[in-house]
């Protein structure tokens, strides 16, 4: 039997009345605190319908004269975030409203998680959770997993689906994915033994994707090392110099990062061959020069977040990008659309005070550069007297390259490249 809801506050704007006469059986007294939108939003979750106090007889919504403007209200379906050309999968992880519960516009919903980054999805609107809706989409591929055909075949038709009437709502479509780690071909590893003291943690959902990347990539690309030490004590020189009055003018910060951004945006137009990707027996050359940023998070994992279109920033608003994107992977506050379209990554393992390394290509990219950390070196400097020993400002870049379409001329020319342009781009003494 379904459960009737009075709403006395309701109830009294309809009739003019102050008092209820009686409660029918099975029939739920509800007070003015609750409100209007929480408690219409329980009779279209529940199917109840409300009393008039009146004739005692349940009345239809839609006779009440104050639903007019109601029903008017705008419907609205909170749809996932730009996922990215190459994401076909999200996984709901945790509901942050409960229906009935007022949200605000830009208030975040749900949480989700891509094989790349773990985001929230805010609702445009201001409005009610009138029901979660999930619906199950069929997977066509390889062990039922979901396909971007099956998600696409499912946005077409989805149109002949019912929807539910909702009053100013927030009503979440979506269909939960689990998404997988890449499946290893190696061979079984070799059993660990775990003594008594020991403590065995499960890697987080994030970690078993890096972990199967890292493994499937090594698998994939034939990675070979070139590796040169430039001179950057112009370089350093002319950000002591400028720093200050950057951040003042600009609001932003400048770290080195955007500035071997920059030199590595520029390298990749003098050298369009590293900005490529495989695909099976194709080569697919990139028309724009997106750079992934690889950036460490608070928990430990790792994610590479994408500026795009990067050769057309100049340094001002690569610092922008920099600052932005570094602060939002911080906060947790990446949206899967950031990760993607890289076409060339770079880290920065000088951070961690590495002087090189040997960094695992990000597919299906062709290269990746680590930039070391940044010394005080005694060095020799030629000059027109004669060459002497000085103190000057020196670090390393490491560069990883596919072997399958780099060779060495090409890898090892693009590396000194950026070197030549670090010199240049910063000739100041």
């Amino acid at each position: 039997m379904k459960i009737g809801i009075i709403f006395f506050s309701l109830i009294k704007r309809i009739q003019g009345r102050t008092k209820i006469k009686s409660i029918p059986k099975n029939y739920l007294l509800l007070s003015s605190s609750v409100s209007l939108a929480k408690i219409i939003a329980l009779a279209v979750q529940k199917k109840v319908d409300f009393l008039d106090w009146k004739t005692e007889k349940k009345v239809n919504l839609s006779s009440i004269s104050i639903r007019n403007g109601i029903n008017n209200m705008a419907r609205f379906e909170l749809k996932l975030p730009k996922m990215g050309e190459s994401v076909a999968e999200a996984t709901i992880t945790n509901w942050l409203k409960e229906v009935g519960d007022k949200i605000e516009a830009d208030e975040a919903v749900l949480e989700i998680a891509t094989d790349k980054v773990d985001s929230e999805v805010p609702s445009e609107v201001s409005g009610v959770l009138v029901e979660k809706l999930f619906e199950s989409i069929s997977g066509s591929g390889k062990e039922g997993r979901i396909t971007k055909e099956d998600i696409l075949s499912y946005v077409k038709n989805r149109g002949s689906q019912p929807v539910a009437a909702v009053v100013e709502p927030v009503k979440v479509t979506a269909a939960p994915v689990v998404a997988q780690t890449p499946v290893s071909k190696s061979q079984p590893a070799t059993p660990v033994s775990v003594n008594g003291g020991d403590e065995v943690i499960e890697m987080d959902r994030m970690r078993k994707l890096i972990s199967g990347y890292m493994v499937a990539s090594v698998q994939t690309s034939a990675h070979v090392q070139s590796f040169i030490e430039v001179d950057v004590t112009n370089i350093v020189k002319w950000r002591d110099k400028v720093k200050n009055a950057f951040e003042k003018r600009e609001g932003e910060k400048l770290t080195y990062t955007p500035i071997f951004m920059e030199a590595v945006a520029k390298a990749l137009k003098d050298f369009p061959g590293m900005n490529i990707s495989v695909d099976g027996d194709f080569i697919i050359k990139k028309k724009n020069i997106n750079l992934g940023m690889a950036a460490a998070l608070p928990n430990g994992n790792l994610i590479v977040p994408v500026i795009k279109s990067a050769d057309q920033l100049n340094l001002v608003g690569m610092a922008k990008a920099v600052n932005d994107l570094g602060n939002r992977a911080k906060m947790g506050k990446l949206k899967p659309d950031d990760t993607q379209g890289g076409t060339y990554t770079v880290t920065n393992v000088g951070t961690f005070g590495s002087v090189f390394g040997t960094p695992i290509i990000n597919q299906p990219q062709v290269g990746i550069l680590a930039l070391g950390a940044i010394r005080k070196v005694p060095a020799v400097i030629e000059t027109p007297e004669g060459d002497f020993i000085g103190i000057r400002q020196k670090m390393f870049l490491s560069h990883s390259y596919d072997h399958r379409v780099v060779d060495g001329a090409l890898g090892g020319s693009f590396t000194r490249q950026i070197s030549i342009i670090c010199r240049v781009l910063f000739f100041y003494e």
